[in-house]
């Protein structure tokens, strides 16, 4: 089968495809980081709050990362849809990267040690792009994309956690959010269509299921303990319940993330579109 031909049945499979005409809007959003956003601005709790300091930390590096194991591929592609797609989906990593740069800038200059954890995840980040083959690196990012999706649409966009943030804080969340949604099939397409080994694919998502968890709990226990807060047992509390308890986001994503080992699994195989747009009705306002 020829590459086109595969890219082909890759975004109109009856079982599982992206749907047709759904390209990436590449969006310049303007957030407003004030000064005086509360320090601790997701339910004035410093778990949760720092938790997403925590993983915002890794954004510019890893997504600097997926830019370039899809774009080593570009030219491979001829599916007209899918190469727009591309585009779509580099234009909006490029910006989750300037904006979050912003953001970090920002928590480090309120005290927040984000640098430090940037840096780290920068220096393991080089290490795959020199060891790890194309192939294995575009499965990272199909797999990492897997997870941030997952967190987006259940983390941020199902329940009561944007309305429970700050409100120059919220947009910026749900910006993001939105964008790992519409944007979730691109790499994992893009796979498909180069012929990537499903040995690959799932043993890499193996190797993130261990890493992604682990050094985000390493990360948000660094930073409680620089905050004060480590031993703060109902911010913990707090958190825990959200994750396992009510409305347990974890427990609800498992078989959205288990699906993933399936020879037939396609990320838009859980339809998120009308979460989508209700979110960005509500959150984007003009750069909807």
């Amino acid at each position: 089968m020829t590459a086109a031909a595969r890219i082909k049945s890759t975004r109109t499979s009856a079982k599982a495809a992206t749907p047709a005409g759904m390209i990436p809007k590449v969006r310049q959003p303007d957030f407003d980081l004030a000064g005086d956003v509360p320090r601790y601005w997701w339910d004035n709790d410093p778990a949760r709050t720092l938790l997403l300091a925590a993983l915002s930390a890794t954004f510019p590096p890893g997504e600097r990362f997926f830019i370039n194991s899809v774009r080593h591929y570009r030219d491979q592609i001829t599916d007209p849809e899918l190469k727009e797609a591309v585009r779509g989906f580099i234009g909006q990593e490029a910006h989750h990267s300037k904006e979050h740069d912003a953001l970090n800038d920002w928590l480090e200059k309120r005290g927040i040690g984000v640098a430090r954890i940037e840096k780290e995840v920068g220096a393991f980040i080089n290490w795959m792009a020199n060891n790890f083959s194309p192939e294995r690196q575009l499965a990272h990012t199909v797999a990492v994309e897997h997870f941030t999706a997952l967190m987006a649409e259940e983390f941020l966009l199902k329940y009561d956690a944007l309305e429970e943030m700050d409100p120059r804080m919220a947009p910026i969340w749900a910006w993001h959010a939105v964008e790992e949604s519409e944007h979730k099939a691109v790499a994992f397409d893009v796979y498909k269509a180069i012929g990537g080994s499903e040995f690959v694919r799932v043993t890499e998502m193996m190797m993130v299921s261990i890493m992604f968890p682990f050094f985000s709990t390493l990360h948000l226990v660094q930073l409680m303990k620089e905050e004060g807060q480590l031993t703060n047992l109902k911010s913990w509390r707090s958190l825990g319940k959200y994750m396992l308890g009510s409305p347990g986001v974890l427990r609800k994503l498992l078989p959205s993330y288990i699906k993933y080992y399936s020879p037939n699994f396609h990320p838009w195989q859980t339809d998120s579109r009308s979460l989508v747009e209700k979110a960005k009705k509500k959150w984007l306002g003009a750069f909807a």
